[in-house]
């Protein structure tokens, strides 16, 4: 027995809602979205109800064996579903250029970005590019994508005319980060690191990545939404390192949404109506919410910017 809220916000949805139930009579079809982390967990069911939808779909996996197997799997149930896999490490900026190159090469439109691929509380690391592995995974490979992927996006908006949309995938714990927010100076720091304040940190810079994708599209004028989303607590792959996510997981296992709940929110923001010019904010079960303070802070989220484009244009 789980205890998830059936009680619904202004949006008509609940945290019960799932993913179909929140893109139920929305057509997708001319659209293409990239999801990241699609062969598993939210990731897979986001992918799914996407195609569902008619929304072309590609999917950025590590390993291409499994993502040929989902593929195959997702079109054995929707035949006529349009997926495409290609290979990507999100956490070596080196695989991100080449995808990101490769896309360009074949000539995809892209009219959703879903930044949903992620790590959570492993041991301390360092990815190949000698970064923090849970901020280079879940925040510096999607800014350097997203960057590299723009002027993709920025073309398909003004030759579709539809509203590009932009969706990261935060969490509540990015409340729960390190007391200055972003440790700028000490993001290497073996010493004083801590596996969920690390995680914290690297949420909040999702939460912090759409506030300034947002100020700079409202700039330029460009028809392209940012917005990030927490999915709720759900026990899937993300969870794997074991340690404290097992003890997480065990204790509040009856305020678990199911994976179909979980991925609600992602698709709700990607493809919901009601969503067309919200930009800058940040969603829980479907439904607006409200971020952290160190979330809505323009300043730190303009140093993040800067500190982010001096990471990914030195290696």
């Amino acid at each position: 027995m789980t205890w998830i809220s059936i009680c619904t916000g202004k949006s008509g949805f609940a945290a019960s809602s799932t993913a179909e139930d929140v893109t139920k009579g929305v057509d997708g079809t001319g659209l293409t979205a990239i999801v990241t982390g699609a062969t598993s967990g939210i990731g897979l069911e986001t992918t799914r109800v996407l195609a569902l939808r008619g929304v072309h779909v590609i999917m950025p996996v590590r390993n291409l064996e499994s993502g040929k197997k989902v593929k195959e799997s997702i079109v054995e149930k929707i035949p006529n579903a349009k997926l495409d896999v290609m290979e990507l490490d999100i956490s070596s900026m080196q695989s991100v250029r080449q995808f990101a190159s490769q896309y360009r090469s074949k000539g995809y439109p892209l009219n959703i970005l879903i930044l949903n691929a992620g790590i959570m509380t492993p041991p301390f690391s360092l990815s190949k590019d000698k970064i923090e592995l849970q901020f280079a995974t879940n925040h510096v490979g999607n800014f350097l994508l997203t960057n590299l992927l723009l002027d993709i996006i920025k073309k398909t908006v003004k030759e579709s005319g539809k509203e590009g949309r932009i969706v990261i995938l935060s969490s509540e714990i990015h409340r729960m980060t390190y007391k200055e927010g972003i440790r700028f100076d000490k993001i290497n720091d073996e010493k004083s690191y801590c596996a969920f304040s690390a995680y914290g940190q690297s949420k909040l810079a999702n939460a912090l990545h759409a506030k300034e994708l947002t100020r700079r599209f409202q700039e330029e004028g460009v028809k392209i939404t940012a917005n990030a989303v927490h999915p709720g607590v759900i026990a899937t792959n993300l969870a794997r390192s074991g340690g404290f996510n097992a003890v997480f997981y065990g204790i509040f296992n009856r305020f678990l949404k199911n994976i179909p709940q979980g991925a609600a929110t992602t698709c709700y923001v990607a493809l919901h109506p009601q969503v067309k010019g919200v930009s800058g904010q940040y969603f829980a079960d479907s439904n607006l919410s409200k971020a952290s303070n160190f979330a809505q802070d323009p300043e730190l989220a303009n140093k993040l910017w800067d500190f982010s484009l001096r990471l990914t244009n030195s290696k």
